[in-house]
């Protein structure tokens, strides 16, 4: 079975697990608003995510960001080449409208690793702010893209939405944060190196009571939508009052990274029942 070992660790590795998270959370916004599925933006959202993390994980390192000197690496290279194709292609179906959002977003993206100026530090280097600018790409795409794509003005209910979706995303990578406290250089900042282990954890507990009755201040308000958040709340809260080590192999980059899959499939199966 050391091929199936294999193939899943390349399917973590090569960002297939991550970009099917930030797909389902915007899939959760289509169902959350009522939008019928656009499956060029889910295919755009999917194949551009593969691309921006390899380039984020394996580009930086690469000698002018495509000379590869690693075997493994260069496999995820040749198959983040292909997804660019992919991605291209869905997005040359959107409408042109989407393409501002996207710009803007992507170039908040490279800006996240590549430094705007050769002797400046790229965002990624400012202290603390990472994981803030993922969450802000993340919800960008989940929420504004499908709410563009459908045509809808930004109301007050679609900016309680992104504020609970940036909320949740930064939950969701602080998990990460403390899991890889023990790798990131101190010049970072990140949030476990400034607050520590248990203030980092009390941190994500406040933002998921935050995430969740932020649901009550919204226009329109459905039991399904309380029952979901409730749930997705219930999930990642036992993750932060629990002992387990953040450390331990496939926690973070599979269970934390398949709870947006998770979410997904429970505000569906709530839509079902209500």
């Amino acid at each position: 079975m050391r091929w199936a070992k294999t193939l899943f660790d390349f399917y973590l590795n090569a960002s297939v697990h991550v970009a099917l998270a930030v797909t389902s959370l915007t899939g959760a916004s289509l169902l959350l608003l009522n939008i019928l599925p656009n499956y060029s933006l889910l295919g755009f959202v999917f194949f551009s995510t593969i691309v921006c993390y390899n380039f984020i994980k394996y580009g930086v390192e690469a000698e002018k960001y495509l000379i590869v000197s690693n075997t493994y690496h260069k496999y995820i290279q040749i198959f983040s080449f292909l997804c660019f194709g992919f991605a291209l292609y869905f997005l040359l179906q959107l409408d042109k409208l989407l393409w501002w959002a996207i710009t803007i977003l992507g170039l908040i993206s490279t800006l996240y690793a590549i430094p705007l100026l050769p002797k400046s530090g790229n965002l990624r280097s400012l202290g603390g702010m990472k994981i803030f600018i993922v969450a802000l790409v993340w919800a960008g795409f989940s929420v504004i893209l499908p709410a563009l794509d459908a045509g809808m003005e930004f109301s007050w209910d679609i900016g309680i939405l992104l504020t609970q979706r940036f909320l949740l995303v930064v939950a969701l990578i602080l998990p990460f944060e403390i899991r890889d406290l023990k790798w990131d250089s101190k010049d970072l900042r990140t949030l476990p190196q400034i607050l520590g282990i248990q203030k980092t954890k009390k941190l994500g507990l406040g933002l998921l009571v935050v995430f969740f009755f932020l649901t009550f201040l919204r226009d329109v308000i459905t039991l399904d939508e309380i029952l979901g958040r409730a749930i997705i709340s219930v999930v990642l809260g036992v993750l932060y009052l629990s002992k387990v080590d953040m450390g331990k192999r496939y926690l973070a980059s599979f269970w934390v990274e398949a709870i947006p899959m998770f979410w997904l499939g429970i505000i569906w199966m709530l839509k079902k029942w209500f």
